[in-house]
C-alpha cells in the first residue's frame, strides 16, 4: 500500500534524524571543546523533545486527522534539520536538536495509529513490522551516515541531506492525504478547552492497568537499550580502533537484527505467541549487548549488533502492537503516550549514561544496557 511506504519513508528519516549523531559524538567532542559525556547531549536533547511533544501530536492526530499531521511535520523536520547543519555553536546545535526532535515526533507514533485505524489487529502485527523497517533502516543507516560524516563529509553534510529528504516526503505525504478514502481520514470531534482535552485523553489511556504496565515497561526497556546503544561506536572506536565510518557500519547490524524479524515476523508470532516473543527477545538483546561490549575483538561486534537488533524488535514490535490496541477510541493518545515513555526513558538512559560514561567507560554502560533481559 503506497500510504504505508510514504509514512515507513517518513519513519525512515525521523530515526535517521534521531541517530545520525551517534557516531560523530568523538568529532563533535573534538570541535566543540567538550568531553564525550557533554557531546551526548546532542542525543539526549532529541529524545527529550522527542518524548514531551508525543503529549501534543497524539490529541492533535485524533483531532485533524493522523495522515494530514504526519505530512505537516515533515514540513516542519525540513526546517530543523536545516538549523541544525547551520548551528554556529555548541549551545546553538544543542537547541537546533531540541527543536527537531520537537518536531520528529509526530512521524513514528502517529502512523502506527494510523495504522491500527485502517488494518484489524488479526493483521496488524505483521504490517507494523514491515512499516517498522523504514524506521529500523533509518536507525541503522543514521549512525553509518555519521561516521562516514565524521571521516570524510563533516558533520553538517548529513542534517542538510535529512532536510532534503523530508521536503520531498512532505509533498509526497499531503498529495496521498487528498486521495485517501474517508474511513483512512477519520477525526473526532472534541469539545471544551484544548489543555482539558489533552489531559482527559491521556487520564483516559492511563485508567486503564494494563496501558500503565505497558508504558512502564517501554520506559524501562528505552532507559536501558538506548542508554547503551548511542556508545557503540564510540567504544570500537576507542577501545579496537575501528574508524569511526567502519565502526558506524558495524552498528548498522543492529538494523539488519531488525529487518531479520519484520521479513519473519509473521512466523515467529505463530510460533511464540506474544508473551514468548517478548521473553526470547529480551534474552537475544542482552545477549547480544554483553558480546558487544564485552569482546575481545571488533569482529565480535558483528554477532552482537546483530544479536541485539533481533532481540530489540522482537520485544519492541510485541509491545507497540499492545499499544495500538490499549485503548482504540484513543488511539492517537494512547500510541503517543507510549512513544513518549519510551523516548523519555531513551532520555533518562542517556543523561544518565553520559554523566558516568567517562567514570566507568563506555564498556560499562553498554554492558549494564543488558539488564534489559531482566524486563
Amino acid at each position: 500500500m503506497t500510504a504505508i511506504l510514504w509514512l515507513s519513508l517518513a519513519a525512515f528519516c525521523s530515526a535517521m534524524s534521531s541517530r545520525v549523531a551517534d557516531a560523530q559524538l568523538p568529532n563533535l567532542a573534538s570541535e566543540f571543546s567538550v568531553s564525550l559525556g557533554v557531546a551526548s547531549a546532542v542525543i539526549t536533547c532529541f529524545a527529550i523533545a522527542w518524548g514531551t511533544s508525543q503529549l501534543f501530536f497524539g490529541p492533535l492526530g485524533d483531532r485533524f486527522g493522523k495522515y494530514v499531521v504526519v505530512g505537516w511535520a515533515c514540513v516542519a523536520c525540513a526546517f530543523t534539520a536545516t538549523l541544525c547543519g547551520l548551528a554556529p555553536s555548541f549551545p546553538m546545535l544543542l537547541g537546533a536538536r531540541l527543536l527537531a526532535g520537537a518536531t520528529a515526533a509526530a512521524t513514528i507514533p502517529l502512523s502506527m495509529a494510523w495504522i491500527g485505524d485502517v488494518v484489524p489487529y488479526e493483521r496488524r502485527q505483521p504490517v507494523l513490522a514491515r512499516f517498522l523497517l523504514g524506521q529500523i533502516g533509518g536507525l541503522s543507516s543514521g549512525v553509518m551516515v555519521g561516521g562516514l560524516a565524521a571521516d570524510y563529509l563533516g558533520w553538517r553534510a548529513p542534517f542538510f541531506g535529512i532536510a532534503l529528504a523530508f521536503a520531498a516526503l512532505s509533498v509526497a505525504l499531503l498529495s496521498m492525504n487528498r486521495r485517501l478514502p474517508e474511513r483512512a481520514r477519520q477525526v473526532r470531534k472534541a469539545e471544551g478547552h484544548a489543555v482539558r482535552r489533552m489531559l482527559a485523553e491521556f487520564g483516559h489511556v492511563l485508567s486503564s492497568r494494563w496501558a500503565r504496565v505497558v508504558l512502564l515497561t517501554v520506559f524501562v526497556e528505552g532507559a536501558f537499550v538506548y542508554g547503551a546503544f548511542p556508545f557503540i561506536a564510540s567504544h570500537l572506536h576507542r577501545l579496537h580502533g575501528v574508524s569511526l565510518s567502519k565502526a558506524g557500519s558495524l552498528v548498522m547490524l543492529f538494523g539488519l537484527g531488525g529487518v531479520l524479524f519484520a521479513t519473519t515476523s509473521g512466523m515467529l508470532v505463530r510460533r511464540l505467541g506474544e508473551v514468548s516473543l517478548a521473553r526470547w527477545g529480551g534474552t537475544i538483546l542482552g545477549a547480544g549487548l554483553l558480546l558487544a561490549a564485552l569482546a575481545p575483538s571488533w569482529p565480535w561486534a558483528i554477532p552482537g549488533c546483530l544479536f541485539a537488533g533481533l532481540g530489540f524488535y522482537m520485544l519492541h514490535n510485541t509491545l507497540q502492537i499492545n499499544a495500538t490496541q490499549m485503548a482504540p477510541e484513543r488511539r492517537g493518545a494512547a500510541v503517543s503516550a507510549f512513544s513518549s515513555c519510551f523516548l523519555l526513558g531513551q532520555s533518562a538512559g542517556m543523561a544518565l549514561a553520559g554523566a558516568l560514561v567517562e567514570g566507568i567507560g563506555t564498556t560499562t554502560v553498554i554492558a549494564a544496557g543488558a539488564l534489559v533481559k531482566r524486563l
